[in-house]
């Protein structure tokens, strides 16, 4: 823990990214989206232009690079075809500009938690998706976008809890961490599934505060006593005014706490991925050494029959597996320091995020919920002289 905040407090310095202005290029079904990347580095200040493949190709490269090395790789958002086809026929609409809007704000903090993580930052290709005006052409991508990602990732999940080979962990550190991000995303995934709940609810009711509202002001035209017919049309307008607050707090839901808990969704996943593949070097490990035994069992019974032609033969494979224990070994320990370092940077990182966004959370909550008195306050003496 002391290493991993020397490392941070050596890496400090004004990175800023921000994902914005989504434009549609080209017409019908070839359409895509293209995004404005601007980072900013101290004073300096440079954007390109980049569409959502690209996005899938930097993970891809990212991930073939460090993923094997036990490094937690922030996964992309996901794709979504209806979501999409809409914005490529031309539909404009609500749903349409949504789609839009999420998109665009999970690709900002996909590259944000990228250049967040100090190894990712160095990397040259992160660099230059930032820097340089054209990238080529990302192709393959279509597994890596976000049912196909947690496909990848449960299947290698599979292969893991399959293996011939048990691992049998000296480190409970390793094996209660593996258990506890397991149970983690149970209840993630559990309460991300309420939280869009809440959302869908909210939508809802600003769908029903808006016939209400209607309702309201149509009979407020029709009555014929003055005083009552003011107060339906102050009704109205007050229901107007809580459909709006409704709307922005539906907002807040998905985009401050929805969002929150479906990118760590994710990330618990991308965790679990680097368990496994600390498993995998183990497995490597086991079977050379499994390998080198049989090697030297063969030496022993050429000895035995006295054959000494076959012997250098046989010393060498011992050297050159020998060679490759050692080297395993060492990848084994290095994987293993680099997992454990990483799950502690993301359980730092995981705390600071939830902190910030429930704060942020629980103000828009309050900011909506005294903004709905205020709008009941200012009816409450009209309703009163009428009654």
């Amino acid at each position: 823990m002391e290493e991993l905040e020397e490392e941070e407090s050596g890496d400090q310095f004004e990175l800023n990214i921000a994902v914005t202005n989504p434009e549609k290029i080209g017409d019908g079904m070839n359409a895509y989206m293209s995004y404005k990347v601007s980072t900013q580095l101290h004073k300096s200040m440079f954007s390109v232009r980049r569409r959502f493949s690209d996005f899938l190709g930097l993970y891809e490269t990212i991930s073939a690079k460090h993923s094997l090395l036990g490094c937690i790789i922030p996964p992309p958002p996901q794709k979504s075809v209806v979501g999409m086809t809409k914005v490529k026929v031309g539909k404009e609409d609500s749903s349409s500009a949504e789609f839009v809007e999420k998109r665009r704000a999970a690709l900002e903090r996909y590259l944000q938690r990228v250049v967040a993580h100090p190894s990712l930052l160095q990397d040259p290709d992160v660099r230059e998706f930032l820097e340089r005006d054209e990238l080529p052409r990302a192709v393959n991508t279509q597994a890596l976008s976000g049912p196909g990602l947690l496909k990848m990732i449960n299947r290698a999940s599979d292969a893991v809890n399959k293996m011939t080979i048990k691992m049998n962990e000296s480190d409970n550190w390793f094996e209660s961490k593996l258990q506890e991000v397991e149970n983690e995303e149970q209840l993630l995934r559990r309460l991300h599934a309420a939280v869009d709940s809440l959302v869908n609810h909210r939508k809802e009711l600003c769908s029903n505060t808006v016939v209400f509202s209607k309702s309201v002001a149509m009979l407020g035209s029709v009555e014929e006593n003055s005083a009552l017919s003011r107060a339906l049309s102050q009704l109205a307008e007050v229901e107007d005014k809580m459909e709006q607050l409704h709307q922005q707090q539906a907002f807040s839901d998905f985009f401050i706490l929805a969002e929150l808990l479906a990118d760590y969704v994710r990330l618990l996943g991308a965790v679990r991925y680097c368990f496994e593949q600390r498993m995998k070097v183990w497995q490597r490990l086991q079977e050379a050494q499994s390998t080198l035994q049989k090697k030297r069992e063969a030496e022993a019974k050429l000895l035995w029959a006295n054959k000494p032609e076959k012997l250098q033969q046989a010393k060498d494979d011992i050297n050159e597996w020998e060679s490759k224990v050692s080297q395993y070994e060492r990848d084994f320990e290095r994987v293993t320091c680099t997992v454990r370092k990483e799950v502690l940077r993301f359980e730092k990182e995981k705390a600071r995020d939830f902190k910030q966004h429930i704060v942020k959370y629980l103000e828009s909550l309050l900011h909506t919920q005294h903004r709905l008195v205020k709008c009941w306050e200012a009816f409450l003496p009209e309703a009163k002289a009428i009654a």
